[in-house]
């Protein structure tokens, strides 16, 4: 079975979010279930020179775009046992970041139309075509629309996969002809239109064979209209055609046995050494050290989506009233930067607020935290709660998207589940929700079979590429 993967950014190449994350671990892991995968991406040019020495350059040439014809390259390079290819044009992808410019629609247009009219220079035809969000959607589009008649691409067959349904690379209509090149009939049948705009994902979805996304619950939770950014009714009607897997983490990167950022390495057989992570960490942090007090953290983007209302409106009740000390990490909205900010100056004794990303201190909160609080308003799957029950930091997370999914409500009666759970978005639930967790944690042998239960979760990326190999082989069977 041959399998593309096509996506806007991979790890250790390029990443701003957790698709990078997928796009890294997923095909290693269907490598690992005999799947022979590929993935390309755009050569951007902030690849690190490290990987663009080592780079095979093994394609020039042109493509057409529309009206105008672009210079076109393709590099090759082998990295832990998978093959990646990189679509180069330095007038598109030699910048500064990634996303966000003005001729995105440009850009990611020509990334697709190359994936399609370079198969035949990669000398690999694949069965099934895996593509990734807005940035990768046209690929289903021109695959259906400009390669009729040819043999070759009629067999392939494709599943698209959502990881935020929130950004769906929403352009100005007058793309369809000057950038895209499409008869304007796509645009009025409603495929590319939305709201008098062209959505790259709409049509992505509508061209693929299938649609996938991020966890089980979100893939039912997007078709509401409450989760569904508009989108919810295509869903709808394109149900028996949706699926949800979950993503997993990389198991080799995520060990805290082996972790070098960690102070102090443990297994579940040693779980007792991450208290001796917790005071290195009050002292890197100037807490006070203690080991008994229970240690809460949050590794986030402060934006509202991940549930940071609902920490303002109680965090000072929860502080006032609970021995705890609260540490986080990260970077977002400015009037949440503040606040924490504030949090900290009010309460310099309990809290560490760190406006910045370290991923050397995040691992170590993952390391030294008892109890790690995620509670968003929705999580189409959510990468922070697999890594914290992966270290032993029990999760506090509110029931939606991945969360749902991989969270289960700790009963003291059965010895079964992973974590604490709360239902509304409420910001009194969550507070509820952290004291159920905070009764446990007094009570050693129940705060130890949670923890041995986080830690025996396995969300690494073996149970997914299974799934995800079952359906390219029911896909290839219709």
């Amino acid at each position: 079975m041959k399998v593309l993967y096509v996506a806007s950014e991979a790890v250790p190449f390029a990443k701003t979010g957790g698709l990078a994350d997928v796009a890294g671990s997923l095909p290693q892991a269907l490598k690992a279930e005999d799947v022979d995968v590929r993935v390309i991406m755009p050569k951007y040019g902030q690849i690190s020179e490290d990987f663009r020495s080592k780079m095979e350059h093994i394609y020039d040439g042109e493509l057409n775009v529309s009206w105008r014809s672009k210079f076109v390259g393709l590099d090759k390079l082998e990295y832990k046992g998978v093959t990646y290819y990189f679509v180069d044009n330095e007038e598109y992808f030699k910048r500064e970041g990634f996303y966000g410019y003005d001729d995105d629609a440009d850009r990611f247009s020509f990334f697709c139309r190359a994936v399609l009219c370079l198969l035949d220079v990669m000398d690999f035809w694949p069965d099934v075509i895996h593509t990734n969000d807005w940035h990768a959607g046209l690929v289903n589009v021109f695959l259906k629309l400009e390669h009729p008649g040819d043999e070759r691409y009629e067999k392939i067959r494709t599943i698209y996969t959502i990881h935020n349904l929130k950004y769906q690379g929403i352009f100005p209509k007058n793309v369809m002809s000057d950038v895209l090149g499409l008869d304007w009939k796509y645009f009025n049948n409603g495929d590319f239109e939305f709201y008098d705009a062209v959505n790259f994902m709409k049509a992505g979805m509508i061209y693929s064979d299938i649609i996938s996304t991020v966890s089980r619950t979100y893939a039912q939770e997007i078709q509401y209209e409450y989760f569904g950014e508009h989108l919810d009714g295509l869903l709808r009607s394109r149900q028996n055609d949706l699926y949800g897997i979950v993503n997993g983490i990389d198991y080799d990167v995520y060990n805290p046995a082996t972790d070098k950022n960690l102070f102090v390495n443990y297994d579940i057989n040693t779980v007792e050494r991450k208290r001796d992570n917790k005071v290195q960490l009050q002292k890197q942090l100037g807490l006070p050290e203690n080991r008994r007090i229970p240690m809460v953290a949050l590794v986030s983007r402060l934006v509202a989506a991940k549930g940071m209302d609902l920490i303002v409106r109680m965090m000072d009740e929860i502080l006032q009233h609970e021995n705890i000390q609260f540490v986080l990490l990260g970077t977002g909205d400015k009037e949440y930067e503040d606040w924490f900010k504030g949090l900290a100056w009010r309460f310099p004794t309990k809290v560490s607020a760190n406006i910045r990303f370290s991923n050397e201190l995040a691992q170590r909160m993952y390391a030294s935290a008892d109890i790690f609080l995620m509670p968003s308003n929705y999580e189409p799957c959510g990468i922070g709660q697999l890594i914290a029950l992966r270290y032993g930091a029990v999760p506090v997370v509110r029931e939606t998207g991945g969360l749902k999914d991989t969270v289960q409500q700790y009963d003291k009666y059965s010895g079964s589940g992973n974590g604490f759970v709360f239902r509304d978005y409420n910001a009194h639930d969550m507070m509820y929700a952290i004291k159920r967790a905070l009764g446990a944690f007094e009570n050693y042998e129940d705060w130890s079979k949670i923890v041995r239960n986080a830690m025996e979760s396995d969300y690494s990326w073996k149970e997914s590429a299974k799934e995800y190999k079952k359906l390219y082989e029911n896909l290839m069977n219709r």
